[in-house]
């Protein structure tokens, strides 16, 4: 599997269970399981330090460690944050332009 091709695949999965968890739906813990096995997975892709980053990509490291990163309280009540990471979002399922202070980097 290719860098672009993890970065696809799990962006769309993050991006389902991010907003499953701010309806309700799906509790945190679901949320680190799923940066967990993330990682895991990680550890099995063959790339270079040369490789360059795309948008998506950088974006997408953003986010998974933003919600790896913060308590359940502050990813369902600080405003500032959902914003933020719903910006996030929306760019990486094709619906909003790169936000611009993304700083995602790979693990």
């Amino acid at each position: 599997m290719s860098v672009q091709d993890f970065v696809d695949n799990k962006a769309k999965q993050l991006c389902f269970y991010l907003r499953a968890f701010w309806q309700g739906e799906l509790p945190i813990e679901e949320i680190e399981l799923f940066f967990w096995d993330s990682m895991e997975e990680w550890g099995q892709i063959d790339y270079t330090l040369t490789q360059p980053y795309t948008q998506k990509e950088r974006v997408f490291w953003h986010l998974l460690h933003q919600v790896h990163y913060w308590n359940e309280d502050k990813l369902l009540n600080d405003q500032f944050l959902v914003d933020e990471l719903n910006n996030c979002v929306n760019f990486l399922e094709g619906l909003g332009h790169c936000p611009l202070d993304c700083v995602g980097i790979r693990p």
